[in-house]
């Protein structure tokens, strides 16, 4: 039977990368950023980090702390804010006006890119 912690475990953000430094393969999970797993193979890293955030799962509800959401199941509206120097927004905004184009325009197609 599949629990709704092992469903959890299952939507968060993994990643495999290389360490050079230790000569293993690493299984990083984004949504817990603290964690890790060494392992000979991208395989036997996936599983390993995949089991730790289980096991971590389960300690947070066992102590009534809060889960952290998958990024993947969460709502997003698609607005955030950016502080710029007031140089950076006025180069940006003579960019965008000479593109023809909206600020929010240039901006989203630049970091799009």
């Amino acid at each position: 039977m599949v629990t709704v912690e092992d469903m959890m475990v299952e939507h968060y953000t993994y990643k495999l990368t290389w360490s050079r430094a230790d000569g293993m393969h690493v299984g990083l999970c984004a949504e817990f950023p603290l964690l890790s797993w060494l392992a000979d193979t991208p395989e036997e890293a996936l599983t390993g980090i995949r089991d730790v955030v289980a096991e971590s799962v389960q300690w947070l509800e066992d102590d009534g702390e809060p889960v952290p959401e998958p990024l993947a199941t969460r709502e997003y509206s698609g607005k955030f804010i950016v502080r710029v120097t007031p140089d950076l927004h006025r180069d940006l905004t003579i960019a965008a006006a000479e593109a023809k184009t909206s600020l929010n325009r240039y901006v989203n197609a630049k970091l799009s890119r």
